[in-house]
């Protein structure tokens, strides 16, 4: 190992002082965000919030200060089938309830998985890897998909949000120390395991009772539709809601990925070891596609005016106040003078990009049977990018999408039958297996 040499640094310094750009930089960038400084108004132009193919939807959501950006995208699609089936002008389902039956799942998850777990050290991979992971606000289709079968979904006026469902910093955080706390426990390997697992789970049952509230077992389904017709369906339960008045199955979804790395196959299925919430439920699976493949199922669901759960990367080339993803309106190179240019591929085996935001493309513009750009709705409220819509450049699409949500009767004989066929195991820790 080499140390910093002063006398090197000496020399870099003169080097650097004899561009006058970098000084002009130094001086940006001393009162002004890099991205701001770095950003292509040009490119921005390009951009525009006009499509030829434009799905009606509602209102955006806000999933405040909290990691449900998963369960928002995953409810916005069913609310959508909801409002078209009875005419409804908004309308929203309970995040909140999902999401609390999401923590306690996680819970749970967390604790049989360690008591299965053949530990031996405590620096096992397995162990640190859910010891720092703990329980979090995020998570993947699948795991949205296990709720939803398991305990249905509510309208949002049957659990509304509460502050802590909307700010779940401090909430986690309780969890997390119960979690853990049980975990010591097993690696001290104390007697009466079974018994103090029950316990934990039933104090974690009551931090979530307490911050998201008591989620309803039966409840009235009450609207207005848009010709200003009241109307209430009595005593439905969350399962009922969901099975006989949501008009989707979402069983009958895959999750489609571009995850182009040597170690994923394309048109080969895949999972993620220990990556789940309900116990039993169903795994995560991914057909892994070429991203040309992935971006004609997305164009078919949407010219059958149906919405695209999608997870990405929104951390990259991102103007939050104009609401654009677009990896050409950033000239970060040109700024600094130095390349900064990485594959898909690069980015993925080095973590320098992973899924970690999800969101709904509601529509996308077309020049010669080419997608340029798509319409994503988001859920931070409205008050960013253009009434809480975004859109996306197809360029950035291609680098930093990692995941859309098709139904399987987009696919093709040779992927539904890839389907059928045993998912290669992926390491907990492979870059595929972040949450959204």
């Amino acid at each position: 190992m080499k140390k910093i040499d002063r006398e090197v640094l000496k020399e870099w310094e003169k080097e650097y002082e004899g561009e006058k750009s970098n000084t002009i930089l130094r001086h940006a960038l001393g009162k002004n965000k890099i991205s701001d400084v770095v950003r292509v108004g040009e490119e921005e132009k390009k951009i525009n919030f006009h499509f030829s193919l434009n799905l009606d939807t509602l209102p955006v959501t806000n999933q405040m200060a909290s990691g449900r950006c998963w369960i928002f995208a995953g409810c916005n699609i069913i609310r959508e089938k909801v409002a078209k089936k009875y005419n409804i002008p908004d309308f929203e389902l309970s995040q909140n309830y999902i999401s609390f039956y999401d923590k306690l799942e996680k819970a749970n998850y967390f604790m049989e998985t360690i008591t299965s777990l053949d530990i031996k050290e405590k620096d096992d991979r397995i162990l640190q890897h859910f010891l720092l992971g703990g329980i979090e606000d995020g998570g993947q289709w699948d795991m949205f998909v296990n709720i939803v079968n398991k305990y249905g979904v509510v309208p949002k006026l049957a659990m509304p949000e509460t502050y802590q469902s909307s700010h779940t910093t401090e909430v986690n955080r309780l969890i997390n120390r119960k979690l853990r706390q049980f975990a010591g426990y097993v690696l001290e390997k104390r007697e009466n395991i079974e018994a103090l697992k029950k316990e934990t789970k039933k104090e974690i049952y009551a931090i979530l009772l307490n911050a998201f509230g008591l989620p309803p077992e039966e409840f009235d389904f009450e609207y207005t539709d848009k010709e200003n017709q009241y109307h209430v369906m009595e005593s439905l339960t969350p399962l009922s809601f969901y099975q006989e008045y949501c008009d989707i199955d979402l069983n009958d979804f895959v999750s489609v990925i571009h995850a182009p790395t040597k170690d994923k196959p394309f048109g080969k299925t895949f999972t993620v070891d220990h990556l789940g919430n309900v116990v039993e439920g169903k795994k995560v699976l991914y057909l892994n596609l070429e991203m040309d493949r992935m971006k004609e199922l997305v164009l078919k669901q949407l010219q059958n005016l149906e919405p695209v759960w999608f997870g990405s990367d929104c951390n990259q080339f991102f103007d939050r106040k104009e609401g654009i993803f677009h990896d050409l309106a950033f000239d970060y190179e040109t700024a600094f003078g130095m390349n900064f240019n990485m594959t898909k591929e690069e980015r993925l085996d080095t973590l320098e990009s992973t899924m970690n935001h999800a969101m709904v493309i509601t529509g996308a513009n077309m020049k010669d049977g080419v997608i340029e750009r798509f319409k994503i709705e988001n859920s931070w409220g409205d008050e960013v990018g253009k009434k809480g819509y975004y859109v996306a450049s197809a360029s950035w699409f291609e680098k930093f999408v990692y995941q859309v949500i098709i139904h399987k009767k987009y696919l093709n004989e040779e992927e539904k039958k890839a389907l059928e066929e045993e998912p290669i195991v992926l390491k907990p820790w492979d870059p595929m297996g972040t949450l959204a």
